[in-house]
């Protein structure tokens, strides 16, 4: 009985190191799971003409998760291209007011109330270089460029009530850096995880009534993504 339990563990143990094999020319990989998108969290300034300028609001932005998608291709064994996309990604506006000047502005104090709602999508185009390994681990790094679309962009209620309207927010194209790694399952299954800085930065215009108001929104978010994948 031994001998057969240790003979099946020295059988699987080859069978494992037969699938751990580079990628090759011409591989397509393509991959579904969850990607999280987390902003940089440093708050953003707000810039209100008729109250002077500059004013000690601010803005967040949260975090959120959707559907990942990405393409790769393999140009060789060890350069590739990948594609991002996801499913819209639909982000809280916070507003911060640790003054508490909007009480005299708007009647109410807006500090912590979430201000607004924007959906986006930040289709990624980078160039990935998987170094080379003779286990089922293969990282890899990358470097791409992103252009990221934002709509529906809409205020809440409440700010909606105090005059908050015509909310704008323009589109970002900026780079991308990423480090990550394939985990093989099997010659054809993977599990992949991956961690990339995207730079992203917009202006958000709006109105508080007629009054022009502007924040320049620097997202710059960390994206975490983990999937399966395929390769054909």
């Amino acid at each position: 009985m031994t001998k057969s339990v240790l003979t099946l563990a020295i059988l699987t143990s080859f069978s494992l190191t037969a699938i751990a094999t580079d990628y090759s020319a011409g591989d397509i990989v393509v991959r579904g799971g969850a990607t999280m998108v987390a902003p940089d969290n440093d708050k953003l300034g707000v810039f209100v003409e008729a109250l002077g300028g500059d004013t000690p609001l601010s803005i967040s932005v949260d975090d959120n998760t959707q559907i990942g998608l990405n393409v790769v291709y393999f140009y060789t064994k060890n350069w590739a291209v990948e594609v991002l996309a996801a499913t819209p990604f639909t982000h809280d506006i916070t507003i911060h007011d640790p003054k508490g000047i909007s009480a005299g502005i708007f009647g109410a104090n807006v500090d912590g109330v979430t201000l607004a709602e924007v959906s986006q999508l930040p289709p990624t185009i980078s160039a990935l270089y998987y170094f080379d390994s003779a286990s089922h681990f293969k990282p890899y790094v990358g470097f791409g460029v992103n252009y990221t679309i934002f709509f529906d962009e809409n205020f809440k209620s409440t700010p909606g009530s105090l005059g908050f309207n015509d909310l704008k927010l323009d589109g970002s194209l900026g780079f991308s850096v990423q480090v990550g790694a394939d985990y093989q399952l099997n010659d054809k299954w993977h599990v992949n995880a991956s961690a990339r800085y995207i730079d992203i930065g917009t202006d958000a215009n709006f109105k508080i009534g007629d009054i022009k108001g502007s924040a320049e929104v620097d997202v710059d978010p960390m994206v975490y993504s983990i999937m399966l994948g395929y390769k054909f």
